[in-house]
């Protein structure tokens, strides 16, 4: 479980980050992303250490392919305790950067992998969110 501290401190980052981004305040957005970065590295393979906060960091990186492997680090995080909501967002978000980047058959490894994560949850949304991409996926 994230602590709440560090929840609080990345859910106002990413309220900014937001804020930065519809703003297109470029030196606001560098300057919050960077003290996202440090949080998720001061905390790395600490107690604090939570998929979470990897997840966000990915979730404001611009370059497709650093993303993809921000999510990759998440997922990893993820998966070492066995958070299924994050297991399933994570690979989701993750699929839909590497249909982005044509990398289709990856993408719908992590979604079949989302599939099955998100049998454990009850985000009904994201469970059909999963399934209607991957559909389309498998049409193709």
């Amino acid at each position: 479980m994230i602590s709440t501290k560090i929840y609080k401190s990345v859910y106002k980052l990413t309220e900014k980050l937001m804020a930065a981004a519809k703003e297109d305040n470029r030196e606001a957005f560098n300057s919050l992303y960077a003290q996202l970065k440090a949080i998720c590295i001061d905390n790395e393979n600490t107690d604090k250490d939570h998929p979470e906060q990897w997840e966000t960091l990915a979730d404001f990186t611009e370059e497709l392919a650093d993303a993809v492997a921000g999510y990759e680090k998440a997922l990893e995080k993820a998966i070492a305790v066995n958070s299924k909501d994050h297991m399933s967002s994570i690979a989701f978000s993750m699929a839909t950067m590497q249909i982005e980047l044509g990398q289709t058959d990856a993408a719908i490894k992590n979604l079949q992998n989302a599939k099955i994560s998100a049998n454990k949850i009850v985000d009904q949304d994201l469970k059909q969110e999963i399934d209607d991409l991957l559909e389309t996926l498998l049409v193709d």
